[in-house]
């Protein structure tokens, strides 16, 4: 039978919980630095890397924040785009729906067409790669209602560039609850919504991701199995979590990746996805997470093949494009089965 690692390497995958700016790496970080006249705290790629020890969310947003100001101009965010997707294409991820954070970049007086516009140029160059991408921006929690309405307005001309919305950043004491109007708002504009919830925060803001905010998919949701009944309506609901095991991992959510709830969820029907979060700061993209998860929680070939179905399953790609890459899928499976 084939190995656990080369059916993780072989099978297609989509990718449905990657922030762009935490898929910059040090090196490229250091090379936009040098094109936009920037000087760092850190004074060489390997000390920059020895500074991603996290203990909680807050810790990493800090470095995190610091790392986009090199951010400026529509190159830096097509280079951005481009590293991440060439990158991805090598774990054979076949569909990317891919986190940025305009806030984070207007409040530095970058303009947002230019975040638009170096992203945009990239996903039409990854398609060119046989990657397709979804873009979602997001609001951030740790920032107003008014500011993620603001914000909506700002993106209102480039809504055509967009599938979803989502919420994301420092989620203790920001509730999803504080922005039921802007995700009513976005959901009137035909776009899909998506949250981050019950990542440290309670079961409760998974509740009020679903039950308030209307959300299509719940990104990470660990904190589920918390409330059984929670886990209920969730495996009745098909809702998909997208989880993150080397983020927890390395934030502190799991203690070590043996205690981590995907397996659990998997055997209680959830539909549960494996992706790499920020993998700059987190030492692995998403073959290294399905890869170190697979290893700890001892999962089959069947539980491997069942993530990969459910990322597309979970995904925001058409109906019949699901069903073309399922069926790639099954045909893998045939093969391990013969």
């Amino acid at each position: 039978m084939q190995s656990i690692t080369d059916l993780i390497a072989r099978l297609p995958k989509a990718e449905l919980h990657i922030h762009l700016e935490g898929s910059l790496e040090p090196d490229l970080l250091f090379q936009l630095a040098e094109r936009n006249r920037l000087s760092l705290a850190y004074d060489s790629v390997d000390a920059l890397r020895s500074a991603y020890v996290f203990s909680n969310l807050q810790e990493f947003l800090d470095i995190y924040y610091v790392g986009m100001q090199v951010l400026q101009t529509d190159s830096d965010f097509y280079d951005l785009a481009m590293a991440y997707f060439r990158r991805a294409i090598s774990d054979n991820v076949r569909h990317a729906e891919v986190f940025f954070d305009p806030q984070a970049h207007l409040s530095r007086g970058v303009p947002i067409g230019a975040v638009v516009s170096g992203m945009t140029s990239a996903v039409a160059d990854a398609r060119g790669l046989g990657l397709s991408v979804y873009l979602i921006p997001c609001f951030l929690r740790h920032l107003s209602a008014e500011s993620a309405q603001d914000t909506l307005s700002q993106l209102q001309p480039y809504l055509d560039k967009f599938h979803a919305i989502g919420l994301d950043s420092s989620e203790l004491d920001n509730p999803p609850s504080q922005f039921c109007d802007v995700f009513e708002r976005a959901r009137r504009y035909g776009l899909k919504t998506v949250a981050h919830a019950g990542e440290e925060g309670p079961p409760d803001y998974i509740w009020q991701a679903l039950d308030l905010l209307q959300v299509d998919r719940i990104d990470h949701g660990n904190r589920a199995i918390e409330d059984n009944k929670l886990i209920s309506r969730l495996a009745q609901s098909g809702t998909p979590l997208t989880m993150c095991p080397l983020s927890n991992l390395k934030l502190g959510a799991v203690d070590k990746l043996e205690e981590h709830p995907l397996g659990y969820m998997l055997e209680e029907g959830l539909v549960v996805t494996v992706n790499s979060d920020d993998p700059a700061y987190f030492g692995g993209y998403i073959n290294e997470n399905f890869l170190q998860v697979a290893a700890a929680l001892q999962l089959s070939a069947e539980h491997i093949i069942c993530l990969a179905r459910n990322s597309f399953k979970a995904s925001f790609l058409p109906a019949e494009e699901k069903v073309l890459w399922q069926n790639e899928i099954s045909a893998i499976e045939q093969v391990l089965t013969s």
